[in-house]
């Protein structure tokens, strides 16, 4: 298969910038049933930190996505990814991604399939039986972060949080851009969700098989909308132990809640345990923080986030801490930038020195 042609930074800016301007706001309907639409980011950080260098680097990225529904009952989508740059990610000696996205290595040779730049492509039914009464099938190459692990403050790398502690919990384990299904069934103010994949390889150059499932509830009070998730997710044994003889299964659970606390304020609490039979970085995570409106001064699509995750270590780690706060500011329908400040700390259980420091990012997106 021909491989498609790399494309400089300069290159994808031109082009989506071109696309961001062409299209009036997020999704653009090609035809009753055909939509366009995706996401496009530009970031630049720069690290200032004990036991490592000082330095910044930049990053962009460009995920279209088209979805094709006949009814209401049908719909084909797919996603596509594109970068330049690995930003810090590649960089810097912190244990913990300071962007959670997908950069331009991230987009090739995807999960040692050999593919490329093709991220999702799925097809999903929906039977509906009443009005708050639905389920949803899912097959095709899925990204268990769509089913799973949703927050309404804490889960999204280019519109809350940037650092991998803030965005999904890492002491789970949620893969991405695979061959898979999904079981999504809505009634009334609960939510259950059932998934499996299969993944070309995992770090010890495995391939593995996946499960997750999610339940949770909305919950509307006085205050505004919550929601209240349990999420258990499990692999087969194709991981190596810490001395790296036997291969031994994954095993999480993690709590997700989020909670509107009237029209400025809302919370949310994660926190999550894992399995050490396998060789892991991590065996738990209590992370939280608030979400701050932009409507005390008269910008209501503006928010502030203020968060902090603890993660407990294993084998040569001893715990990571993250705190981080942004401002986002929205500009109309589609471009936003965000002002974003890290503070991280990496302490070993062994004689290597600790890793501490601080990292600003600026963050530009466009949602189309």
């Amino acid at each position: 298969m021909k491989r498609m042609m790399k494309l400089n930074l300069g290159g994808l800016l031109t082009i989506a910038l071109c696309l961001a301007l062409a299209v009036p706001g997020q999704a653009y309907d090609l035809t009753d049933k055909f939509s366009f639409g995706g996401i496009m980011a530009g970031v630049y950080q720069y690290q200032w930190v004990d036991g490592d260098e000082n330095k910044g680097r930049g990053a962009f990225n460009f995920e279209p996505e088209i979805s094709f529904r006949p009814n209401e009952q049908n719909e084909f989508f797919a996603k596509f990814g594109f970068g330049a740059g690995n930003g810090l990610n590649a960089e810097t000696n912190f244990n913990l991604a300071p962007w959670a996205a997908n950069l331009e290595d991230d987009y090739k040779d995807i999960n040692g399939r050999n593919r490329d730049y093709l991220l999702t492509a799925w097809y999903k039914y929906t039977f509906k039986f009443g009005e708050n009464n639905s389920l949803g099938l899912t097959g095709g190459i899925i990204d268990a972060t769509d089913y799973v692990d949703e927050n309404a403050y804490a889960n999204d790398e280019f519109t809350h949080f940037m650092n991998e502690a803030l965005v999904n919990g890492p002491n789970g384990f949620f893969p991405s851009f695979d061959g898979g299904g999904a079981i999504e069934w809505e009634i009334g103010n609960f939510d259950i969700t059932a998934m499996g994949m299969n993944i070309g390889e995992n770090d010890d150059g495995n391939n593995y098989n996946y499960f997750a499932g999610q339940i949770g509830y909305k919950l509307n009070t006085s205050l505004g909308e919550g929601n209240y998730r349990l999420i258990v997710d499990t692999t087969s044994e194709d991981f190596l132990d810490e001395d790296g003889k036997d291969d031994e299964s994954r095993l999480a659970a993690i709590l997700s809640f989020d909670q509107q606390l009237g029209d400025i304020f809302g919370a949310f609490i994660r926190i999550g345990w894992q399995d050490n039979d396998p060789a892991i970085t991590y065996n738990a995570l209590y992370s939280g923080g608030v979400n701050i409106t932009g409507k005390w001064y008269g910008r209501e699509q503006d928010n502030f986030g203020i968060g902090y995750a603890y993660l407990n270590g294993e084998n040569e780690f001893e715990y990571s801490q993250v705190a981080e706060i942004y401002w986002r500011v929205v500009f109309n329908d589609y471009f936003a930038a965000t002002a974003d400040f890290q503070y991280m700390k990496d302490e070993f259980d062994t004689d290597e020195d600790e890793i501490e420091g601080v990292i600003g990012s600026i963050r530009v997106t466009a949602e189309f």
